[in-house]
């Protein structure tokens, strides 16, 4: 009698264990909203000095607002699939920087970012124990994590310049690096490839809910989000082809530095891409989509 009884008891502990092993399945769909900030690491603005590598260049008063939406599919107790859609806007400006060559140079870009990427995230951290409450007959459970992502992307994004007045024109069209008015120097695409990577928290207050933070650096392969890459052009050529304005764009240097401007010498740097960040919270809600049903679960009273 006491082994029939100790073999239930075990088959009990067995079959409780693997429902809540498999209790992620109740809530593995989810969708999502992001709110935060994106701040921009290219050639514009920046430290004092003439380039750093990564965050050591980041300029603070180049952060914008981001809003976006996700949809987030578990694959298991310890990785999701995330669809995220997010738009913002990156900034850059030389009147932000103390360094001499990058300030005298006087560039100057905003840029809508719209981007469509897929994450993979694992989680690296798990509080494991869910802790119970009852508070007026309702039971519930607390939980947080840790997570890790990597995943790729498209982005469409339109540098935009402003002049002292005010307005703000599109780069692109004014070939301020002579893209299109030399056969070697070709037009860019406002359309190219990214890479996030960063880590998030996620706190679960019940199943329905759950609240977050994230960081992502995005690797691109473009240095033209800001429209500075290269050399300067030939500026009579700029002037005669694409008029006044673009002109102005190509070269709006305030000519405390000599030479500085001069048709080949340096106006970017071709070898150091592009890059931004996103830093947002997350607010998520769980949609139920599994065989499992919530009334199989064992009830703690």
């Amino acid at each position: 009698m006491k082994s029939k009884i100790i073999l239930l008891i075990l088959i009990n502990i067995f079959l409780i264990a693997n429902i809540y092993s498999q209790a992620w399945r109740l809530d593995r769909q989810n969708i999502g909203v992001n709110i935060g900030m994106t701040n921009f690491l290219g050639d514009l603005g920046g430290g004092k000095t003439t380039g750093q590598p990564f965050i050591f260049d980041l300029d603070i008063q180049a952060t914008r607002p981001l809003i976006g939406v996700s949809y987030n599919y578990r694959l298991s107790n310890i990785s999701t699939i995330s669809t995220q859609l997010n738009f913002g806007y990156l900034r850059g400006d030389d009147a932000f920087t103390k360094n001499p060559i990058r300030n005298n140079r006087n560039l100057n870009f905003r840029s809508p970012i719209l981007e469509l990427a897929e994450q993979y995230e694992l989680i690296i951290y798990n509080s494991k124990e869910t802790k119970r409450y009852q508070l007026k007959g309702v039971r519930g459970w607390t939980s947080y994590e840790i997570y890790a992502f990597v995943g790729v992307g498209v982005f469409w994004f339109n540098p935009q310049g402003r002049v002292p007045n005010g307005k703000w024109y599109n780069l692109k069209p004014l070939s301020t690096e002579g893209q299109g008015l030399s056969p070697e120097i070709k037009p860019y695409s406002n359309f190219q490839v990214t890479i996030p990577y960063g880590l998030g928290f996620r706190y679960r207050p019940n199943r329905e809910w759950a609240y977050g933070f994230a960081i992502g650096p995005r690797f691109t392969f473009t240095d033209y989000i800001d429209d500075c890459s290269t050399v300067y052009f030939d500026n009579d050529i700029i002037r005669s082809q694409k008029g006044d304005i673009a002109a102005y764009f190509a070269d709006p240097s305030k000519g405390e530095i000599s030479g500085q401007t001069l048709t080949g010498e340096q106006r970017g740097d071709p070898e150091d891409k592009d890059s931004y960040i996103f830093a947002y919270f997350t607010i998520n809600y769980a949609l139920s989509s599994s065989n499992i049903k919530r009334s199989n679960l064992p009830k703690f009273y």
